[in-house]
């Protein structure tokens, strides 16, 4: 398999998408630090104060730390707001900006943002850090405007120590049926195990969870065990089309697995704490999430191993899992701090600190070939090997039509999860709703 694609190119038409990048919640399933309405924002925005605008909400306190740091020893105040779960991040940006206040770094989410927000991108092309990486984010025209802050992947998250107890290798979880003989193992052995579900996954509406399954999990279908380089299945959604069938219904199959052996109110009624919650206690062996849980898994103290396996829907063999850059920060270009948002964002990218807050006290892996700070992070110390050894799939679900993962796309999986469609009217969904693209 060829490496974790890395430049993030937008020459091509592709619809536009506007994501929410991975992260936690409250139990309301929104959460926001510093700020929390445009009319309290209107006192940031001052000389030499930088205002950052943060889509991932549990690396906020990595962040304010940072910035403490860097006020120490640049004199300049770098006020962190930091939202997520639920919340509506582009929507409370455009708010900003409606008022005239916008951030001076701001959170994008991919190529649909890039389309709605691209006339207040400042260029970045000469920044130093951007020879350091092969994430940044490169607009339409060859220009620079994203700052990519961290790599972060996903598969079926697991507890070792309970596969260990069961005689699982996560090693051979590389095909449907390898996922299916060590599920129902597992079902039969809930008592000696301690647990009350296989799985810990939530496909609720209501819940907020639809952008980890109508975004990440289909993600899977999208590129898991295809070459990196293939975009054949993005291409063909969006111009309207399911361009493999046999492979949707295989991967309708495996979600279905998937819910069978979850538990049943995390799956129809739980938060995304609700499903944390029930995976950190060890009462599920699997967690449908990436190595963003890290901070959480840091903050609850667990001592049990764990690791990412990859989301192996197919009959074949895939030994890979989904790597990519979550989300980058851009620079306001009309901001009265330009420069100084510059230097902040350089300072992230090449200093001692900053690689210690974004690998060490954030949890993530650096997307900076330079920095020498290594994953502490059980889930990140993993997924560095992935990576290392080239085996992932690219974020292609970051290419879809704006909104088209969460509104389109989750109401689906909720319907399957509540059994009020089977497998197959699932999959016969999901290529009528690809199909209303092209009308």
């Amino acid at each position: 398999m060829k490496k974790l694609i890395t430049k993030v190119f937008l020459a091509t038409g592709i619809i536009s998408t506007m994501l929410v990048g991975c992260s936690s919640s409250t139990e309301e399933n929104v959460q926001t630090s510093k700020v929390d309405n445009v009319e309290e924002a209107s006192s940031i925005s001052s000389a030499k104060n930088i205002h950052l605008y943060n889509g991932k909400i549990e690396i906020d306190a990595a962040l304010k730390a940072y910035a403490e740091v860097y006020k120490e020893q640049t004199g300049i105040e770098v006020v962190i707001e930091s939202i997520g779960g639920g919340a509506d991040v582009m929507g409370t940006l455009k708010g900003y900006l409606a008022a005239d206040n916008m951030p001076d770094i701001f959170v994008f989410n991919g190529i649909g943002d890039y389309d709605s927000w691209k006339d207040h991108f400042a260029d970045l092309a000469n920044e130093p850090w951007v020879n350091d990486t092969d994430v940044e984010f490169i607009g339409r025209e060859g220009e620079v405007v994203g700052f990519p802050y961290a790599i972060e992947g996903y598969g079926l998250t697991y507890n070792k120590d309970l596969l260990d107890k069961a005689g699982i290798d996560p090693a051979t979880l590389t095909s449907y049926s390898a996922y299916e003989e060590a599920f129902a193992k597992l079902d039969g052995m809930k008592e000696e195990l301690g647990i009350d579900a296989v799985i810990s996954m939530a496909a609720s509406v209501a819940g907020g969870m639809t952008w980890s399954t109508g975004a990440h999990n289909f993600g899977t279908y999208l590129a898991t065990g295809l070459d990196p380089a293939d975009t054949s299945l993005i291409d063909g959604l969006n111009s309207g089309t399911v361009v493999d069938r046999p492979r949707l219904n295989q991967y309708a199959k495996f979600v279905d697995l998937l819910f069978n052996y979850s538990d049943e109110y995390v799956l129809i009624s739980g938060s995304y704490d609700d499903q944390l919650a029930f995976w950190v206690d060890q009462k599920a062996v699997f967690i449908h999430q990436g190595n963003w849980i890290d901070p959480n898994l840091i903050k609850e103290g667990i001592t049990f191993q764990a690791g990412i396996a990859p989301s192996a829907f197919l009959e074949q063999e895939t030994d890979g899992v989904l790597a990519g850059a979550p989300s980058w920060w851009a620079v306001y270009n009309e901001s009265d701090n330009l420069q100084e948002a510059k230097d902040f964002l350089t300072a992230l990218a090449t200093t001692e600190e900053g690689a210690k807050c974004l690998v060490t006290d954030a949890g993530m892996i650096s997307p900076f070939k330079s920095t020498t700070v290594l994953p502490t992070a059980p889930l990140a110390k993993d997924l560095q090997k992935w990576v290392a050894a080239g085996k992932t799939y690219p974020w292609h679900w970051a290419n879809m039509p704006d909104g088209f993962d969460q509104n389109n796309l989750g109401p689906l999986y909720e319907l399957l999860a509540t059994e009020a469609i089977d497998s197959t009217m699932f999959a016969d969904m999901i290529e009528a709703t690809i199909n209303e693209i092209a009308q």
